[in-house]
């Protein structure tokens, strides 16, 4: 298995952080300022549907899939990249 390195988390990150600032239309806010353990659900203001839009985009983007069963868990854009690296390191 590889080594997970802080810099592929923070790329992720900033992906992201990118998307859904595009995704939600996000003024005043870019991938580098967007503190990414901000809860996204409380602070942002992200509903069920939103989430589920930007589950899709980041399955187009990455080529994983996010369970439903996770959305609960999954509150900010560190916990959602964090998700990701793991999906993307089990398919190797």
């Amino acid at each position: 298995m590889t080594q997970v390195t802080t810099m592929d988390i923070e790329k992720i990150i900033l992906n992201v952080a990118n998307i859904i600032i595009n995704e939600l239309k996000l003024e005043d806010v870019t991938p580098e300022t967007f503190n990414p353990d901000l809860d996204l659900v409380n602070s942002v203001g992200i509903d069920s549907m939103d989430l589920a839009t930007i589950a899709l985009v980041l399955r187009d983007e990455y080529g994983i899939r996010i369970d439903e069963d996770d959305y609960p868990k999954l509150t900010s854009i560190r916990l959602l990249s964090e998700y990701i690296n793991k999906k993307l390191m089990d398919k190797n």
